[in-house]
């Protein structure tokens, strides 16, 4: 899988004139947090950031021909590392270069987000970014309590992130959504709930709660967190319950997955008329556009088509440098692939199924095709996570949680060893 196969997919969305969400990855960070596990470089020497630009520049000029300049960038996401290490300058000549390869909106329609590090970030930032064209920012936070950020490297107070939640108000961005943690060291129910709380009094349209996962021999950042200081298991569960409870007492929705949002928020209204969807950049309204990912370790989903690019950055650099590609690895759907993936969207998005409709849409007997799973299901059901009948699941308010490890159920690719799924996922 490489480099024909995505130019064959972008010819096919080129000639259908689907619509386009764009990903830029850009991996730098001043500063180390111990618990990340995103693709990063760690470096204070901003000069690295220069030849980074000129290697994304080069994979729009090869990717740009393949585009039709009919099809509109509904969606562009800047995420990172820490997109703002880019400076001014930079992040100008980005944006233009997007503007003059791809068929970005000029009217503000567009849903153009950017990931920022409010300890990078002032109000002179935030007008640069919204001149620029992005009308969304998502604010990385994590967990405001001290004790937290000390275990974990990430000072930051609560007044930097208010600064940057009132900036973004009076220059008119449509969505701020807030990002926190759970599950760090030193965390407990009680001081977590006061997070939670004080987010909840900065009133972001969007606001997403992660599961830590701590998985040091992948990660070598999460080496330096000492693992008696975790959370256990129930009082992780503790928080991501009390943190529900408190969230929808204030008004948000769960939407899934640990998001909450606004009840006029799109992904709200998506999600009560059967609209929303899900993909790489999480829940979307833009299902229906193929995604393409620039930078290194960026993941593109054109057609039946996925693809990364290298995570390396030095072999990322090094290919674009000779004019080719940084595609690492790939796969293109077969129909099994496609059928799994239309029922995770499905139960990942609405919390329900319907066995009549899968069969008619995928042309499959659900209950035969996926006969290996309905004990397991069964059992789910005993549990009271889900409701199990024969016209469908429907999956319970104390299984909402847990949303996760039942789509984990129907994806083939994980490992047998994955049955311990659900304390990974807590």
């Amino acid at each position: 899988m490489g480099t024909f196969d995505l130019l064959h997919a972008l010819r096919n969305s080129r000639k259908a004139r689907k619509a386009l969400s764009l990903y830029v990855h850009v991996p730098f960070c001043a500063n180390i947090c111990y618990y990340c596990a995103c693709n990063k470089v760690i470096t204070k020497d901003r000069s690295r950031s220069g030849p980074y630009l000129a290697s994304l520049l080069r994979e729009f000029h090869l990717i740009s021909p393949h585009v039709g300049k009919d099809q509109v960038i509904e969606q562009l996401h800047l995420g990172g590392g820490t997109p703002t290490f880019l400076n001014t300058e930079q992040l100008r000549h980005l944006m233009n270069e997007l503007r003059q390869h791809f068929n970005l909106l000029d009217d503000d329609s567009g849903d153009y987000s950017i990931e920022i590090d409010p300890r990078e970030a002032d109000w002179a930032t935030m007008g640069l970014l919204r001149e620029l064209g992005f009308n969304r920012v998502s604010l990385g936070v994590q967990d405001l309590d001290i004790e937290v950020q000390l275990a974990v490297n990430r000072l930051q107070s609560l007044a930097e992130t208010q600064a940057i939640v009132e900036a973004a108000r009076t220059l008119s961005y449509r969505s701020i959504n807030i990002d926190l943690i759970y599950g760090l060291p030193r965390q407990v129910p009680e001081r977590f709930a006061r997070t939670i709380e004080a987010v909840i009094r900065l009133q972001p349209h969007r606001i997403s709660i992660f599961n830590y996962a701590h998985l040091p021999a992948r990660f070598i950042p999460q080496r330096r967190i000492d693992a008696t200081q975790l959370p256990s298991p129930a009082q992780k569960l503790e928080m991501l319950q009390r943190a529900t409870e408190q969230l929808t007492t204030a008004g948000y929705r769960y939407i899934g997955m640990d998001h909450f949002a606004l009840p006029d928020d799109e992904l709200a209204i998506a999600q009560e008329d059967g609209s929303l969807q899900r993909n790489f950049q999480g829940y979307t309204t833009h299902g229906h556009c193929d995604l393409i990912g620039f930078g290194v370790s960026a993941i593109s989903q054109v057609g039946e088509l996925y693809c990364q690019n290298s995570v390396d950055i030095s072999e990322y650099q090094s290919r674009l440098d000779n004019g080719q590609l940084a595609i690492r690895r790939g796969l293109h759907c077969e129909r099994d692939d496609l059928i799994r993936r239309a029922v995770i969207q499905q139960l990942i998005c609405h919390f329900q199924l319907d066995f009549a409709e899968m069969n008619r849409t995928l042309s499959i007997n659900f209950t035969d095709y996926f006969a290996d799973v309905m004990p397991e299901l069964q059992r789910m059901a005993t549990d009271g996570l889900i409701c199990l009948d024969d016209q469908g699941i429907h999956i319970l308010p104390a299984g909402r949680l847990l949303v996760r490890s039942v789509c984990m159920l129907f994806d083939h690719y994980l490992p047998e060893q994955n049955m311990q799924r659900f304390s990974r996922v807590v």
